[in-house]
């Protein structure tokens, strides 16, 4: 489990003021529903969306928090949640027995395509039209952003993995190692050089595959940094989570239509 109900994501720097968000419901094409949250800044005027995808837990408060972070500097952000499917509309605290419906949500991948497609097209709703949208996502969310970004037509911007594991089986895709020559999308890679589940000589393979593929990544290795370690109370590693969120900003930037 990456983040406990206490948990919340750090800061960044440079708001560009007031934001609000809101629970809603979002229907795939196949009629599902499942649950979301959306925050937006109080004027609309960046040209970059974000969608989270969060980890193995579903979608809980850190990641609501982390949308609003995200619409403070200016960045619409929807968090969605994975097991609307399995579990329906129910609450994703501690107490949730998320196992059951992490193993139902590994096999049933074209489920999860078209939620993240139906959180596309809401994000597409809210815009003005010509928005770059970005997945940020962490921990299995992170795999899933890698396993999102070799499909072509969600037309995404850029993937932001955060400690991504990558020998995770997903279906008949198999590990993020062994489609990573399939990713279509820019990658920004953020990992902890402590995370005894994350190997540093798996993290080194993605970016070596990334590359061999021709796409344009910048994977990190925090030093000393451990698995969730972009988290406020984690102060060891502030230092760490104020780069991860320049670089993430720096990213957006790059990669949204002026």
């Amino acid at each position: 489990m990456c983040y406990d109900d206490q948990a919340r994501p750090p800061a960044p720097e440079g708001a560009t003021g007031p934001a609000h968000g809101e629970d809603i419901v979002l229907t795939a094409a196949d009629g599902s529903q499942f649950a979301a949250y959306f925050a937006t800044p109080d004027q609309l005027t960046s040209k970059a969306q974000v969608i989270i995808y969060p980890d193995i837990r579903g979608l809980h408060q850190f990641y609501k928090e982390l949308a609003l972070r995200f619409a403070e500097i200016g960045i619409p952000a929807l968090a969605i949640d994975y097991f609307g499917r399995t579990a329906g509309l129910t609450s994703r605290d501690d107490t949730f027995d998320f196992w059951p419906h992490v193993g139902q949500l590994v096999q049933n991948l074209d489920g999860f395509e078209q939620d993240v497609q139906a959180g596309v097209n809401y994000l597409g709703e809210k815009g003005k039209g010509g928005e770059a949208v970005f997945v940020v996502g962490f921990c299995i969310g992170g795999s899933l952003t890698l396993l999102s970004g070799t499909n072509r037509s969600f037309g995404f911007g850029g993937l932001v993995p955060f400690y991504a594991g990558l020998s995770r089986e997903f279906g008949n895709y198999g590990t993020p190692l062994a489609f990573a020559d399939q990713v279509a999308y820019p990658v920004l890679g953020l990992f902890g050089g402590a995370d005894q589940g994350i190997p540093e000589e798996q993290v080194r393979e993605l970016e070596t595959k990334l590359k061999a593929a021709g796409v344009e990544n910048d994977i990190t290795i925090y030093p000393g940094a451990t698995h969730s370690f972009f988290d406020r109370r984690a102060t060891e590693f502030a230092d760490a989570s104020a780069d991860a969120w320049q670089k993430i900003q720096g990213f957006v930037a790059a990669h949204t239509p002026a």
